[in-house]
């Protein structure tokens, strides 16, 4: 008996059952995701061995967008092909979907009443803490050499000083490992490739299937951008949401952390679908809610829709944060079901992991912009533009400090950084301490 034949083969309904439950549970960011997952798949289903786990998670790092999601639609697809891709992908999104859409709702309509305003006020200082966390975690993992620790200064100094846009940085930061990897790959490092324990069998790739999978998917996501656009224009709200998550959907390399600088950036500077503060409120629900971090596209989709929709607000803000949604996340099921079938032959080009090591470098300093920018705009209460070169920065305000936002968040860093306090119980003290606070200023 081979090694596929005595590895146990889950049936729909069994598995369709082990997705809704991941869906439920996914709480804790991509790393507790991906753990869980492989807990159950793994070690408890052995449904698929522990090479392939690690080749499969490879390929869904190298992609744009949440890898927790696409990875799970990647075993999806292994087990039960196109229907087990759908099943495990919408049941990893759907539970967050709902819930987000309900606290969003929330948010919008009852957000001034002391109570809430008090939990968004302690959720920002946990969300400052969480993200200042990513910065130290991830680049332990990414900064392994002098020359990706240059790497990610300069993607730093470019998104924040320079005002690089991120896209680009992606794209440099890739051709930068590319090259350097073919001359001097010790500068890199790639981590190491797994090649064995392949025990499913692989969808032989084709043109024949690649043209199908493009044309249902490709239909699915920029069909409905098309028709916005042809009964709403190109200035309607709804038209910018679909172009903008659509553009977001290509190049969310590195996470959600990773691109919520340059959304942020977007939809407070550009589009002014929100404030700063409101933005990391958004990223406070997304981190008590189960299914991706870059679920928080949904919120501020849904602010967006809800203010600028031209219909009922909250209608509005539905279809504004399901478009968000929508447009996000189907490109996920295009990147799997397209790629999967050549994953094998792309296992030993080694230029995907040098491209990948140079573009996790970069997104270290983007996240370490994040990090800047949310931090300014939740301490201080002003900020005032400061123009040099043909170049304009807000700079704040010292005396606009907020000391109750700045004791707060500098407790929950102690916290986390100190003593590790897990997740919940950081949103759940920072949420009471906030509560406690707004009740008495």
């Amino acid at each position: 008996m081979d090694q596929h034949e005595s590895r146990p083969h889950p049936g729909f309904g069994e598995a369709f059952g082990v997705w809704l439950k991941i869906g439920l549970l996914s709480f804790g960011g991509p790393a507790g995701q991906i753990a869980m997952m492989h807990r159950i798949v793994v070690d408890e289903k052995k449904w698929v061995s522990e090479p392939q786990f690690l080749h499969a998670l490879n390929f869904c790092m190298l992609l744009p967008g949440p890898e927790a999601q696409q990875l799970a639609t990647y075993i999806g697809w292994l087990l039960h092909r196109w229907a087990g891709g759908l099943a495990a992908g919408l049941l990893f999104i759907l539970p967050g979907l709902l819930v987000m859409l309900g606290l969003s709702t929330v948010y919008a309509l009852w957000r001034e009443i002391p109570v809430i305003e008090g939990l968004f006020f302690g959720l920002q200082a946990a969300v400052l803490a969480i993200v200042i966390e990513a910065v130290h975690r991830i680049a332990k993992r990414a900064i392994q050499t002098g020359f990706l620790l240059g790497l990610g200064a300069a993607a730093f100094i470019g998104i924040y000083v320079l005002q690089i846009p991120f896209p680009l940085i992606v794209f440099g930061a890739a051709v930068i490992g590319w090259a350097v990897g073919r001359l001097r790959e010790d500068w890199i490092i790639p981590g190491p490739s797994h090649r064995d324990g392949d025990v499913l069998p692989s969808v032989a790739p084709s043109w024949q299937r690649s043209l199908m999978v493009l044309v249902i998917f490709g239909a699915l996501w920029l069909g409905p951008i098309v028709f916005l656009y042809i009964t709403l224009g190109g200035s309607h709200a709804f038209s910018q949401i679909s172009v903008f998550f659509s553009e977001m959907a290509v190049v969310t390399f590195g996470g959600a952390y990773a691109v919520l600088a340059y959304v942020a950036q977007q939809a407070v500077d550009f589009y002014g679908w929100l404030g700063p503060d409101e933005m990391l409120h958004g990223l406070g629900l997304a981190e008590t809610t189960p299914g991706p971090l870059i679920l928080v596209l949904t919120f501020v989709g849904y602010l967006a829709g809800f203010r600028q929709g031209g219909v009922d607000p909250v209608l509005g803000g539905l279809l504004g944060g399901v478009m968000a949604t929508w447009v996000t996340f189907v490109p996920c099921f295009l990147w799997i079901f397209l790629g999967a079938p050549y994953i094998e032959r792309a296992r030993n080009v080694k230029a995907f992991a040098h491209g990948l090591a140079a573009i996790t470098a970069a997104v270290v300093g983007v996240i370490l912009n994040l990090a800047l920018w949310f931090g300014l705009h939740a301490v201080f209460r002003e900020m005032r533009p400061l123009s040099w070169g043909g170049w304009t920065w807000d700079i704040p305000v010292w005396s606009s400090i907020d000391p109750a936002m700045a004791a707060l968040a500098a407790a929950a860093l102690i916290a986390v950084l100190r003593f590790h306090v897990g997740l919940m119980w950081l949103l759940g003290g920072c949420a009471l301490a906030g509560v406690a606070l707004t009740l008495i200023r």
